[in-house]
């Protein structure tokens, strides 16, 4: 990570555009802040494969199913 030599937080008094009261005209650009730009903190995991998420919605679907079946045949009174 690099540092620069200038203060993260710009001087309001030295920073361009600002109307009194410190807003920005419409349509300006506000200026950066220094928590607005510390990068990620920690590592991020890495997304499953796209074969995991395949397996993972299918026996999604298939509980769905087998569920809605035994709710199907409940009704009808086919079970219990």
């Amino acid at each position: 990570m690099t540092h620069s030599p200038n203060p993260a937080d710009p001087d309001p008094a030295q920073t361009p555009g600002l109307e009194p009261g410190g807003g920005v005209a419409p349509g300006d650009t506000p200026p950066g802040e220094s928590s607005a730009t510390p990068g990620t903190t920690q590592h991020q995991p890495e997304l499953p494969s796209e074969r995991t998420n395949k397996i993972v919605y299918g026996l999604v679907i298939a509980t769905t199913v087998v569920g809605a079946l035994f709710f199907l045949g409940y009704a009808l009174g086919l079970v219990g």
